[in-house]
């Protein structure tokens, strides 16, 4: 492979756009989760050196590319496996074998280019021999490497469409036919339409991609390419824009020469003159249609993934079950490490990545939503005797675990000795958001007069000071008033959610 011309690919991606991007981060925790691996890496090899510009579990950012694993996976057409290293006469007396990183098991996903240029590869390393991966783990490995490569594409077309777009602006003051020619050479289709949206000009790579006659699509005739159900969503959206000068963005299905639709991203931008009048809009066409199947795929397995995990809680459960039949003695403690398992089950379910036909009622990054989940087997006949009131917060599936058994513990608690314990008893939850602050304010109310414990605190005080304070990073404070107990629990804001 000629050096310079996968130097040129690569100057293309606008790679240092991408170093330890946030979508690219998720891809190698995914990989090296999906896989059981410690170190999951995207690495591109460069003329000297392999570059690391996404990693998970690994601090260097680069090794040279003579010890590169990935320099011989992504000459390949299918993923590398190498289960012992030290006994592959390639890798035996590679540096990062016998060196402080102590690679044993490697397993990478070529990075190849849209036109067969190899990049690199999407890996997963391991300090320990392993037989393989599993046929799951080889297809979700697949997956996001297809993945990474959309992103790279994104990169791409972003830095391309940055650059068509000062060209354009450049070019148009010379001459509509400078314009032309570099529209016609662009991967992407081009077009152009007059301030009112009447579309007069499509690049060559419109009339390739469509099939449509010369001309046959000036107007309104575009619309007619696109899939039936998108066309009155196209228009609706490319109505907005020339109302509102806003930029345009839509994907749709696109009709492809040979009769089938392929998922396309179009974008445009309106050209203004001194005073801000629209004198022109220009805009492109990007195929997306295998970035879109990547995604479709990868949403699978993440729902399969996740149903899995769904099943283990009640296996988990199942097993307290049986266990407790044996040992009479035990079903007390069953009994509450069984709701516990459900309580965190339930919020696992509220959190997984779904269906649409399983996707629940609540928004699935919602406090409140978590909450009512969580709360619902506490209903009375039709009244739910805990009222969530305040601010909403969005969570993630990192602050679900320790919040569904933060407040499973209070309503356990509740339900044994405070207020839920009594017919008219109830519970108000107030939420709160306060700078960098989220504070949550338990109070019960209509139930048994309150006295303070006194003496070793219980193991759910242990749990709800473990899942607040420990996993939470907040603080707990208690009022044991006559009236009911009140607690507030004061947590970070950046706890509930990643983003």
């Amino acid at each position: 492979m000629d050096e310079a011309i996968r130097a040129a690919a690569m100057d293309a991606y606008d790679l240092e756009s991408l170093r330890n991007s946030a979508a690219l981060n998720r891809i190698t925790d995914f990989a090296a989760a999906l896989c059981e691996a410690p170190v999951a890496l995207v690495s591109l090899v460069e003329e000297t050196r392999q570059t690391f510009i996404s990693r998970s579990g690994l601090d260097i950012t680069e090794t040279s590319r003579e010890t590169s694993f990935c320099a011989h996976a992504m000459l390949g057409d299918h993923i590398m496996v190498v289960p012992d290293a030290t006994r592959d006469p390639r890798f035996v007396d590679n540096a990062l074998v016998t060196g402080d990183l102590h690679i044993r098991f490697y397993a990478g996903a070529p990075l190849i280019s849209d036109d067969g240029i190899p990049l690199g590869s999407l890996c997963v390393i391991d300090t320990k021999p392993r037989e393989g991966l599993t046929p799951l783990q080889m297809q979700g490995l697949s997956t996001l490497a297809d993945n990474v490569m959309a992103r790279l594409r994104d990169s791409r077309d972003a830095a391309a469409w940055r650059a068509t777009e000062r060209d354009t602006r450049r070019r148009l003051i010379d001459s509509e036919d400078r314009f032309r020619t570099l529209a016609d050479t662009m991967p992407q289709m081009v077009w152009s339409t007059l301030p009112d949206g009447y579309h007069d000009y499509y690049n060559a790579r419109w009339y390739e991609f469509t099939g449509t006659p010369q001309g046959s699509t000036d107007g309104e005739g575009w619309n007619d390419v696109f899939h039936p159900d998108d066309q009155e969503r196209a228009w609706a959206v490319w109505r907005d824009s020339l109302t509102t000068g806003n930029p345009y963005q839509i994907e749709y299905r696109l009709r492809h020469f040979d009769g089938t639709y392929r998922w396309v991203l179009g974008r445009a931008l309106p050209i203004r003159d001194d005073t801000g009048r629209i004198t022109r809009w220009f805009g492109t066409c990007t195929d997306i249609h295998e970035q879109k199947l990547a995604l479709h795929e990868r949403e699978v397995i993440s729902q399969e993934l996740s149903h899995r995990i769904k099943n283990i809680f009640a296996v988990i459960s199942g097993l307290i079950s049986f266990a407790a039949r044996s040992r009479p003695d035990f079903a007390p403690i069953a009994a509450d490490l069984r709701q516990r398992i459900t309580a965190l089950g339930r919020a696992h379910d509220f959190v997984r990545p779904h269906s649409p036909a399983s996707r629940p009622s609540a928004q699935q990054d919602s406090l409140h939503g978590l909450l009512g989940e969580l709360f619902e087997p506490y209903r009375r006949d039709d009244r739910l005797p805990i009222t969530i009131t305040g601010d909403e917060i969005a969570i993630d599936d990192r602050s679900a675990t320790p919040l569904a058994l933060l407040f499973h513990e209070l309503a356990t608690n509740a339900t044994k000795y405070g207020a839920l314990s009594t017919h008219d008893g109830a519970v108000d939850i107030a939420i709160a958001r306060d700078g960098p602050l989220v504070t949550m304010r338990w109070s019960e109310r209509g139930g048994p007069v309150v006295v303070e414990p006194v003496g070793v605190q219980g193991f759910g005080s242990q749990l709800i000071e473990l899942s607040a304070v420990r996993q939470l990073g907040g603080t707990v404070t208690r009022e044991w008033r006559a009236a009911g107990l009140v607690m507030t629990v004061s947590v970070p804001l950046t706890a509930f959610s990643r983003t």
